[in-house]
């Protein structure tokens, strides 16, 4: 039986950018022709499909549930039609017309290309690629499905193709959804979610305008909404995710205060060390950064940058031994880290500026999200001790994380999400590659918490945590705090499609809890939990050993496959300036 503990108390880094002249004439970047084939084969086994569901629609399923009540739906809106609804159906539907179509993606694809500081080719082909091929495939599909439109009195005049599936509706998924795709992942500011919300909102807005006017059938719009989201999703995973495309040349961001920044090779004590990841932050990031330093008293900071070699831990260790009072770290995940193993156990408080994908300490800790917001929350708050994981394993050699460690499924998304995906897309791009991953086979391991005996699992994945919450305000830990002296370990394993949603249903139903209002259980090593989709554990050290070597990561970032992790918490290691958050 578990046993009750006490209540709990209390990315990616780069190379450094070099001096390059603007690149003027665009190349086809390598791997270009691999990647075209496996977008091709895929196109064609979309057509395969949406082609077969409406064979089916039109022969065997015919009478099934709910084709038999698709003329109702379509008599409902036939009836409740007035002028000022006809008007605005029109408007509407016109937000999917070929012509119109066609030019929001030139248009949007001239502004990807000519309007940033930096070309967004890819973006560009995304778009392009992924409206083309949704209309390429429409067209196989009306060539192979013969349906007739409803019969109903039409307010558009029927065009020649078959009522499956809605071209219009899959232009617009294929058109505004990609948008979509883009301005979450590249846009900034407040108004970034209400932008992309807006966009994802046009092609409904579309599907209920075809079958208000009569156009089309309930299938007939779903069906073009499928057909326009396997396209983007086709496109997007070659382009962000598949590692063939060899990666265009960055562009050069030499910061003005470079060549003074190198030159400190011995600094005054006191300063403020400010260490950046150069592929995350530019120049004018730096300014910002730099006048928000000087505001609150922080005179002459000292920019330090991380480099593929050292992605922060080198420049931490420096920082500390020459006398810097004050330690702020602008980047991912990756270089939160880095930075944070190498300041273990110093009193020098560590300020947290999010300049990377997935920012999960940073969003567990309530930090702005905002660079300059955050680096300005930081410096108005107190130095608050927070715990740090510290792991080990085969192949590993010991080290730190601050928000989350695993081993299975997450791990081998990792793997899988190129660098490229995540500069472009943003989480999102991890998503993607969790696509082609959800077949990871089930793992077989074995595991000891603190001094309960050992029990064994099977599992997808394993996830040890400082945090709890996830990319998009998914908790998979409720009950992990960082500064309660204890991680938590998740063990997923669930079985089928029944199990998956059992699974989805309890991370969604557990609540979290704060520190001092609940008790928490520790696994004694019993098998009872054996079958169980979701498993919840609490601990101050967990040596965890898998039958076979499996993918591992580490704060997002792959550290190799292998065969064993030990995992232990560090209580109240690291110093990290935060908010006050006074009642």
């Amino acid at each position: 039986m578990p046993t009750t503990v006490p209540d709990r108390s209390a990315g990616t880094t780069g190379a450094r950018a070099e001096d390059a002249r603007p690149i003027r004439s665009f190349t086809m970047p390598r791997g270009t022709g691999k990647t075209a084939a496996r977008i091709g084969v895929l196109t064609v086994c979309q057509a395969a499909l949406m082609v077969g569901i409406g064979l089916l629609i039109t022969g065997p399923a015919k009478g099934l549930w709910p084709l038999t009540v698709e003329d109702d739906v379509n008599e409902g809106f036939e009836n409740v039609r007035t002028g000022t609804f006809n008007t605005l159906s029109f408007i509407a539907s016109e937000a999917g017309n070929t012509l119109t179509v066609v030019i929001g993606t030139l248009l949007a694809c001239l502004g990807l290309i000519l309007i940033p500081r930096l070309p967004m080719w890819r973006q560009a082909v995304f778009l392009a690629v992924g409206v083309s091929l949704q209309s390429l495939v429409f067209l196989v599909i009306t060539m192979s499905v013969d349906r007739h439109r409803p019969e109903v009195d039409r307010l558009d005049a029927s065009p020649p193709t078959s009522s499956y599936t809605s071209g219009h509706t899959g232009a617009a998924t294929a058109l505004y959804a990609g948008l979509s795709v883009i301005v979450l992942s590249r846009m900034r500011g407040p108004w970034r979610k209400v932008v992309g919300g807006l966009l994802l909102l046009l092609p409904l807005i579309v599907a209920f305008a075809r079958l208000y006017r009569g156009m089309h059938h309930p299938t007939d719009v779903l069906g073009g909404m499928a057909n326009g989201g396997l396209s983007l999703l086709i496109v997007g995973r070659a382009l962000f995710v598949d590692k063939s495309v060899a990666a265009p040349p960055a562009k050069a961001t030499v910061p003005a205060a470079r060549a003074a920044d190198e030159g400190h090779t011995e600094r005054q004590a006191g300063t403020t060390a400010v260490i950046v990841n150069p592929t995350v932050t530019d120049a004018a990031a730096r300014e910002e950064l730099r006048e928000t330093l000087e505001r609150h008293g922080h005179l002459d900071p000292v920019f330090i940058e991380t480099t593929a070699d050292d992605p922060g831990a080198g420049q931490a260790t420096r920082a500390i031994r020459e006398g810097a009072t004050v330690v702020v770290v602008c980047g991912g995940d990756g270089t939160v880290r880095a930075v944070a193993d190498a300041m273990a156990g110093s009193d020098v408080p560590l300020a947290i500026v999010p300049s990377g994908t997935g920012n999960l300490l940073a969003r567990n800790l309530g930090l702005p999200l905002a660079a300059t917001a955050a680096l300005e929350a930081a410096l108005t708050g107190r130095p608050h001790r927070l715990d740090l994981g510290h792991i080990e394993g085969d192949d590993l050699q010991g080290t730190h994380f601050t928000a989350m460690a695993g081993a299975g499924l997450d791990a081998a998304m990792m793997e899988q999400t190129d660098p490229r995906a995540k500069a472009h897309l943003g989480w999102p791009a991890y998503v993607l590659a969790g696509v082609g991953t959800l077949r990871t086979p089930r793992m077989r391991l074995t595991v000891r918490l603190d001094d309960a005996p050992a029990f064994s699992r099977t599992a997808r994945m394993v996830l040890v945590g400082n945090v709890g919450t996830v990319q998009a305000g998914v908790t998979l830990l409720p009950d992990a705090q960082p500064d309660d002296g204890l991680l938590d370990l998740l063990v997923l394993d669930p079985r089928g499609p029944g199990g998956w949603i059992r699974a989805v249903s309890t991370l969604m139903r557990r609540p979290g809890t704060s520190a001092g209002t609940a008790p928490r259980t520790l696994a004694t090593g019993d098998d009872s939990g054996k079958g169980v989709p979701v498993e919840f554990f609490t601990f101050k050290r967990a040596d965890i050993t898998f039958d076979t070597p499996q993918s591992r990561e580490l704060d997002g970032d792959p550290v190799g496959p292998g065969r064993r992790i030990t995992a232990e918490v560090r209580p109240g290691a690291l110093t990290v300036l935060l908010p006050s958050r006074e009642k």
